[in-house]
């Protein structure tokens, strides 16, 4: 069975959207991965950070999905990561209301052992530094290695985040950030300017849109499924992130055609994140739905055409 390394946030999140209100609940990037990977047959391990006050049933819960998490280090007298933002009513903005870094702040990352060869690594949205120090810790060079990161750190790190991005296979970020580290408007060409930083895939997400994934000359696009309602999109770009590497892993092949369909797969898990407030959703998730899902997602984009 191949083995994926999730590095990412294991937090707390207070969310506000035009449905409702939470007070502090499980959130974090690497829990979003983790929780989408479960879906798949895989070993999985999340190396992140958390503090005393980070319940003990969050972790088992974790270990209930099969996730290892000997990496993640518990700060005695430390306090989690926490996050609070409120959606505006298109649901694709948002305003940050609190962010407290806590153990994070200081967080020294550390590979367990029986993950210092995995097939495929996952670095979930983190400090770049974090993210090169996991790198450093690998004794074997995995088959691929994911970045997924935001414009926070285009904003305050960008040198070490360019550093990590040059050490990576694929990116994965928004059309928004896309644009912003490339400096082109056209997302071709903001693909093929990321390109030369070193990845050799570019996955853009589009929220609502879909994603698209480049691959030199090669561009697939895979359509987001319309949805009725969408209640809570924290997390969404994590599950897609997960289902991502999650299919890949599982595959243990990491060609161009196996991406385009764990596009598919990212896209689907991720339509289910947003049904429901923070991991709500991720938790009560049947194998049944998922297969359900995933024939809509085929309805929708598989049609015969005459060409002449």
């Amino acid at each position: 069975m191949n083995k994926l390394l999730i590095v990412g946030t294991v937090a707390f999140d207070a969310i506000e959207t035009p449905f409702g209100k939470t007070d502090k609940i499980l959130g974090g990037a690497g829990t979003f991965i983790g929780l989408s990977a479960s879906h798949f047959n895989l070993q999985s391990a999340i190396v992140s950070v958390v503090g005393e006050d980070f319940p003990q049933e969050y972790i088992d819960l974790l270990k209930s999905r099969n996730i290892d998490v000997t990496g993640l280090e518990v700060v005695k007298g430390g306090k989690t990561f926490f996050w609070s933002g409120r959606y505006h009513n298109d649901m694709n903005s948002r305003d940050t209301l609190a962010t407290e870094l806590n153990v994070l702040a200081d967080f020294n990352p550390v590979v367990p052992q029986n993950y210092q060869n995995s097939d495929i690594v996952l670095l979930g949205n983190l400090h770049p530094l974090v993210q090169s120090s996991v790198l450093n810790q690998l004794t074997e060079k995995p088959k691929l290695v994911v970045l997924d990161t935001m414009n926070f750190w285009m904003d305050c790190a960008l040198p070490e985040l360019l550093d990590v991005i040059k050490r990576v296979d694929v990116i994965t970020i928004n059309d928004e950030e896309a644009r912003q580290l490339s400096g082109e408007y056209s997302l071709v060409k903001a693909a093929a300017k990321i390109h030369t930083m070193g990845p050799k895939y570019v996955v853009i997400k589009k929220g609502e849109h879909g994603a698209l994934i480049f691959h030199g000359k090669e561009i697939f696009f895979a359509p987001a499924l319309p949805l009725a309602d969408v209640f809570d999109p924290t997390g969404a770009g994590d599950t897609f992130a997960g289902g991502f590497a999650g299919f890949i892993t599982q595959q243990g092949d990491i060609s161009f055609e196996t991406m385009k369909t764990a596009i598919i797969h990212g896209s689907n898990l991720a339509s289910f994140c947003v049904e429901k407030f923070g991991t709500e959703r991720m938790l009560s998730l049947t194998k049944e739905e998922v297969q359900n899902r995933l024939k809509q997602f085929k309805a929708l984009t598989q049609f015969d055409i005459e060409l002449s």
